[in-house]
């Protein structure tokens, strides 16, 4: 994926679809703003429901040219032939994931808050790493990824970082000089018309 000056978006599904609704909402989104790649993040760990969901992406994804991973299942990325995985355990999973998909395929890893996580993912040759959340929560233990990674990391490594999750209009203009994408998806699917949603945040990167 490239990294031009202004980041770029990398959208997330919501853990849960209705295929007979969500290819075409997920198209007009895809259509109102430029995306890099689309992320199948269903909670499901049903192959059946997952190979239905991901050839329904595809069809949306494919015509516009823009890359489709799914979170975690490397066997079934290989198997389906998608153009990568996602991998939320920091940097564990990477290099069996880039020996089973090969040099083409987009290799990601989730890093939380960890910049040793995020560094051990980069060598291990994940393509992007990403942070997140950006802002503290009730949820979990309340961790999140701080300003000063996104800083450091811009100033000293070369791989691109991605920040998603808990982003809103403040954040995303703190963060805009810092990181080369945005991982973009709760923020507009908990709203009632996503591309209204998906625009206000877009415009804070101006």
């Amino acid at each position: 994926m490239d990294t031009p000056d202004q980041p770029q978006l990398y959208l997330i599904t919501p853990p849960e679809i209705e295929l007979g609704q969500f290819p075409d909402t997920l198209a007009r989104v895809l259509d109102a703003q430029p995306f890099a790649c689309l992320r199948l993040a269903l909670s499901t760990r049903d192959e059946d429901r997952l190979l239905r969901a991901a050839d329904a992406m595809r069809a949306v994804t494919e015509p516009r040219d823009i890359a489709l991973v799914i979170a975690d299942h490397t066997l079934l990325a290989e198997k389906i032939g998608l153009d990568g995985v996602h991998l939320v355990d920091a940097a564990r999973s990477v290099r069996h994931a880039r020996k089973t998909l090969g040099e083409d395929a987009v290799v990601g890893s989730f890093c939380a808050g960890s910049r040793h996580d995020g560094m051990a993912a980069g060598e291990a040759g994940a393509d992007y790493v990403s942070f997140g959340p950006v802002l503290s929560s009730a949820l979990g233990d309340g961790a999140f990824a701080e300003l000063d990674l996104f800083q450091w990391w811009s100033e000293v490594i070369e791989v691109p970082v991605v920040a998603e999750g808990a982003l809103d209009i403040a954040a995303i203009r703190t963060l805009t000089p810092y990181t080369d994408f945005f991982g973009i998806g709760d923020e507009i699917w908990q709203h009632p018309d996503p591309v209204k949603a998906l625009a206000e945040l877009v415009a804070a990167m101006r």
